[in-house]
């Protein structure tokens, strides 16, 4: 009878619990707050807690992003990046989440054998495409960036990294949101939240359901639209959704349009049949997904879609220059 009791005990106390997590689920309106941070336009929504602890949880998660933007950016003066590249190949002691980072740089550079590359820092100094009046660098300068790229002369001893070659320099954009995305959702988690979407930029990290019941409903966003029109949706939980195009950054010099894909060969814009890539993992692999879009944006939609298949839990749409859709056999997605 006293073992009944406290079975019945037990079960009230979780229906309870229940009722509870359902009650405060479906009285609080979600709260989001927009920041700019890692050059881009940033926003966190969290869905399950009162305004007042939500906005602190927030503001939490917009710290994050800014101590790893000041640890990994290489524009800022004092980040481990900036000092790496200052170092004219002495070593440098970093931070146990530069050296993650750039482990991972390293891997994903040799993954797309040298297509995409953490080096390539010299040679995006020269593009500007956040210039009032971007022009198209000069040859004899972009010639000479090329030949200070390749990953093999990052050399790695513990927590102290050089670069063999001084006149080298890393840059971390094509792989630093995505390792910031995951770092503001573990923030998010750690304080509590349950249901949440972090947008660093286009890289989408959400946690749980929404409401604690449904799918978030994800966007794709349609290329050259300026966030204005979605060709259709994902519905995902505990995901990351990142969609990376050729259309981000671009500009116009003299009736040729150039963008922000480089290729590590030539200096210039690479040439793919691919205007856009949005990969689907799971939660915690945006940095996976950001360094994985940029390289299906290089390699083009058949390379891409190779690497994509063989790495696990990822699917992929790839909209081709000729607006063909090219989807991985695991790929749900709603057309609009």
């Amino acid at each position: 009878m006293k073992n009944n009791f406290k079975y019945i005990i037990a079960t009230v106390s979780i229906i309870a619990l229940l009722i509870i997590a359902y009650l405060t689920f479906n009285n609080v309106e979600p709260v989001s707050k927009t920041g700019y941070y890692l050059d881009t336009i940033c926003t966190i929504t969290v869905y399950d807690m009162k305004e007042k602890d939500a906005n602190k949880v927030i503001e939490k998660g917009f710290e994050t992003c800014s101590y790893y933007e000041n640890l990994l950016s290489k524009t800022i003066k004092t980040s481990d990046i900036s000092k790496i590249n200052g170092a004219k190949g002495e070593w440098v002691t970093v931070d146990n989440d530069t050296l993650e980072l750039i482990n991972k740089g390293v891997y994903y550079s040799d993954l797309s054998e040298g297509t995409f590359d953490i080096t390539v820092g010299r040679l995006t100094d020269l593009w500007d495409f956040h210039a009032e009046n971007p022009k198209v660098p000069k040859e004899i300068d972009i010639e000479d960036a090329v030949k200070h790229i390749g990953y093999e002369i990052i050399a790695i001893d513990e927590n102290e990294i050089k670069l063999v070659d001084p006149d080298a320099k890393i840059d971390l954009g094509g792989i630093a949101k995505g390792y910031i995305a995951d770092k503001v959702s573990e923030t998010l988690e750690d304080e509590g939240v349950i249901s949440a979407v972090v947008n660093l930029g286009g890289n989408i990290v959400t946690i749980g359901k929404k409401n604690g019941e449904n799918d978030f409903v994800i966007g794709i966003e349609r290329p050259y639209s300026d966030m204005t029109e979605v060709i259709g949706t994902v519905s995902v939980s505990d995901s990351t959704v990142v969609t990376s195009g050729v259309y981000e950054r671009q500009f116009e010099y003299e009736g040729t349009v150039y963008h922000h894909i480089l290729d590590i060969n030539t200096g210039y814009p690479i040439l793919s049949d691919v205007e856009a890539v949005s990969l689907v993992s799971n939660k915690g692999m945006s940095v996976d997904c950001d360094a994985l879009s940029t390289i299906c944006l290089l390699l083009g939609s058949e390379k891409g879609m190779e690497i994509i298949e063989d790495t696990d839990d990822m699917e992929a749409l790839f909209i081709t220059t000729t607006g063909e859709y090219i989807f991985s056999d695991g790929f749900k997605f709603n057309e609009k």
